[in-house]
């Protein structure tokens, strides 16, 4: 649906817009991130512990099942953008999209799938790991450290709406490969800033850390459509988003938990720094599209 919903943004937006439309999806992350964790942390204040083991944490799970139909709804009453009704008349969609794709699109999957793999590691390590790493590893209690990421997430969103305008302004690539630097100087500042007894210097990384996040996350709604034509277009598009949410985010809490244990946080920091050359690299690929 973050495939569908990019290119109904991209493909009506007004001319010299199509990135700071195609930015309204990836806001989807910093304001459902608010609204589940602001959800827990208003659980843990007025739960005591053991009731929110037992029970609690399943409201917010249950509550979320309101956005099912919301989105049920949605997806009902929109139609198909005109660039696709106009390429549709031209010629009859593939049957077989995905087959299309890997025939005629395979450099343009690839870099995609690549190009996405760093806004998802960063994302999963400054939320899901980090949240646990702070809690059992460096002391802060739940609550509290929630609260500095619901504050840290703002960043997230001024990086994305900065970012959505910056590729207007030059282009999507340069963007997002932009980003992809900065993530290098994220992960080496991991262990020197994710300390104990410095809620400044913790929030200070994750502040940093989501705001750079925006850079290589806001521009892909905008990046990601224009490597494909079309007759291909959606499915390229969520091919390549949802390979490079598994590959850079499914496996990073599991893999950051293991590097811990066995190097330190500084390994972790390595990874991070890691999947911002590899997506770089996807980037440099097509980045004449």
């Amino acid at each position: 649906e973050w495939g569908g919903a990019s290119l109904l943004a991209v493909e009506n937006a007004p001319p010299g817009w199509a990135n700071r439309y195609g930015s309204f999806p990836p806001m989807g992350a910093p304001v459902g991130f608010i609204f589940a964790n602001g959800f827990f942390l208003v659980l843990g204040a007025v739960m005591d512990e053991g009731t929110f083991r037992e029970w609690g944490w399943r409201l917010p799970f249950l509550a979320s099942a309101v956005l099912v139909f919301l989105g049920l709804w949605v997806r009902l009453k929109i139609t198909e953008t005109p660039e696709f009704v106009a390429a549709s008349e031209q010629e009859a969609p593939p049957a077989v999209p995905i087959g299309e794709l890997f025939r005629t699109s395979a450099l343009a999957t690839f870099a995609g799938t690549v190009g996405t793999i760093a806004c998802f590691a960063l994302f999963y390590i400054s939320t899901v790991f980090i949240i646990g790493y702070g809690t059992k590893t460096l002391g802060y209690d739940r609550e509290t450290f929630l609260g500095i990421e619901l504050l840290a997430i703002l960043f997230m969103a001024a990086g994305i709406v900065t970012a959505g305008i910056s590729a207007d302004k030059r282009t999507a690539n340069s963007v997002l490969m932009l980003g992809c630097l900065f993530t290098i100087p994220v992960g080496m500042t991991m262990a020197t800033l994710l300390v104990p007894g410095s809620l400044l210097s913790v929030a200070a990384w994750l502040a940093f850390g989501l705001f750079v996040m925006g850079f290589v996350y806001g521009p892909l709604g905008g990046w990601l459509p224009s490597l494909f034509p079309a007759r291909v277009r959606y499915t390229g598009v969520s091919v390549t988003f949802n390979l490079g949410g598994i590959l850079g985010g499914g496996l990073t809490p599991l893999i950051a938990e293991t590097l811990v244990k066995q190097g330190g946080l500084s390994w972790v920091g390595y990874y991070l720094a890691g999947a911002g050359m590899l997506s770089l690299l996807g980037l440099i690929l097509v980045r004449n599209r």
